[in-house]
């Protein structure tokens, strides 16, 4: 860092000091796209935990739940086990992937309309316009000095932000349990503690970042705004400043344009930067700050109808796009633009994974079987000659009803198995369990083998269920002996 010329020069600064933004009001089509954005992701977290969904009598109704008591998860017809973690996994990925698709076509849409820091800040500013007034109100009560007046409003402004952040934290717990009954334990003080904790913290975290943080949230603390300028090329469509045909600007309405009128089209009102919810100009073009809301097309297009000039200074636009604009060339179709290498590589992707779990989902048993040896002691020398092994098995049934299992043993022949507890004198190749709705029913056995079994051995446990629906599963084990030299 350099040092000042003179004494009287201040000292250069490693951090710019924050500038308030206060975004102005405006309607326009893309204002009334994040309204109606903003109504239907907000109508779905809120209202979703209440959706209930008929799963019969033996598994929750709840439509959507993450029921981590009993590691499941269900969103209305699916439900996931903890072995089937690799659906969420799936469901990750395909997120990650959805990300890039959109911002390869259009920029950083999520952001500027879906993301959740923008869906509350949208709603935060918006009572902030009820309270306080628009802009310029806004901006003449900061600048006031503290006193009854600014203190009310500053209070009941804050009351109702608090009173959002609270209801979105409370909305987030209730997809943990049931949402009824939580909510009744919860006004009442008999919820867990770690409740009123998630509540706690979130209506915070809302409360702050999208109060008062907003813009710095986006621009400083969220790691998209780094990655996306290598989902970006020159065919995505981005909000964009047309320079060849803005510059240079006019200072105010020029009413009378000549054939060699030196202006271009923007008159230089400040609308543009007025409305941005980041505060940035972006006829600078493309930055960081930019999160792709659009609202400045629409301030911007209705200044263009009012000085008689076309609608478009700023644009949805791509860089090749502008560029043929500027020299006359007709535009390209919006089916050329989103249909390009990149786009389909991530859509097919995107689809492709999405199809996978799709087919699984369809094909998969809802029955489960998992064994683990007894290693302690790995085998017995029973006093015929014969040697046993001790297997614990867990069988799953992922039904929403009580059912019948079947359990045999595969390979291995002339070996019979019996439950621990039981007489060897019931001993066979198959046993059979009921199973409860939703569970997990460990069963202890023992295998013994003839002296042909002497010495390691692969051989496997199935399971099938002995009802219409039917299904089957198996595990691989191998069964040990004196000549086991593993």
């Amino acid at each position: 860092m350099n040092a000042p010329d003179t004494l009287d020069e201040p000292p250069l600064q490693l951090y710019e000091k924050r500038k308030s933004v206060f975004p102005q009001a405006v309607d326009g089509t893309f204002r009334r796209l994040k309204w109606a954005i903003m109504a239907v992701t907000l109508a779905i977290y809120y209202v979703t935990p209440w959706i209930r969904w008929d799963r019969g009598p033996y598994a929750p109704d709840q439509a959507v739940l993450v029921d981590l008591a009993n590691r499941r998860f269900y969103m209305f017809g699916i439900e996931i086990w903890p072995q089937e973690f690799y659906y969420i996994v799936g469901l990750l990925v395909m997120a990650g992937i959805g990300l890039f698709l959109v911002t390869s076509a259009v920029g950083r849409a999520w952001c500027g309309y879906a993301c959740p820091q923008t869906v509350w800040t949208d709603l935060f500013q918006h009572v902030e316009r009820f309270v306080d007034g628009d802009r310029n109100a806004q901006i003449r009560l900061q600048r006031a000095p503290w006193g009854p007046g600014k203190i009310a409003r500053r209070l009941f402004k804050w009351s109702i932000w608090l009173v959002i952040a609270f209801a979105t934290g409370g909305a987030w717990i209730f997809y943990f349990a049931d949402a009824p009954t939580l909510a009744q334990d919860f006004l009442t003080g008999n919820a867990a503690f770690v409740a009123y904790a998630t509540v706690g913290v979130l209506t915070a975290t809302t409360f702050i970042f999208g109060g008062f943080l907003r813009e710095q949230v986006c621009i400083y603390m969220c790691p998209w705004p780094r990655i996306q300028s290598a989902m970006l090329d020159e065919n995505s469509l981005i909000v964009t400043y047309k320079e060849w045909r803005g510059e240079p600007r006019a200072k105010g309405l020029k009413k009378a344009r000549g054939p060699d009128e030196p202006f271009g089209d923007c008159i230089d009102c400040m609308k543009c930067v007025s409305v941005c919810p980041t505060g940035i100009d972006i006829r600078e073009g493309p930055q960081i700050g930019c999160i792709t809301c659009a609202l400045c097309i629409d301030a911007c297009d209705k200044v263009m109808d009012q000085i008689g000039r076309p609608r478009g200074l700023i644009d949805y636009a791509t860089l090749e796009g502008q560029e043929r604009e500027r020299e006359g060339k007709p535009a390209l179709s919006p089916l050329k633009t989103l249909l390009r290498p990149r786009t389909l590589l991530y859509f097919g992707i995107w689809a492709g994974i999405g199809l996978a779990m799709l087919f699984t989902l369809g094909t998969r048993s809802r029955i489960d079987i998992a064994a683990a040896h007894d290693r302690n002691p790995p085998y017995v020398q029973m006093s015929d000659g014969t040697v046993r092994n001790d297997f614990t098995l867990k069988v799953s049934n992922m039904q929403a009803r009580p059912r019948q299992m079947e359990i045999g043993l595969v390979g291995l022949d002339d070996a019979v198995m019996w439950r621990r507890g039981g007489s060897r004198d019931i001993a066979g190749r198959t046993l059979t369990v009921d199973l409860p709705a939703d569970s997990v029913k460990p069963v202890k056995v023992f295998v013994v083998g003839p002296d042909s079994a002497l010495g390691r051995r692969d051989f496997a446990f199935s399971v099938r269920a002995l009802d219409e629906e039917g299904g089957a599963d198996s595990v691989k084990v191998h069964f040990a002996g004196p000549g086991d030299g593993s």
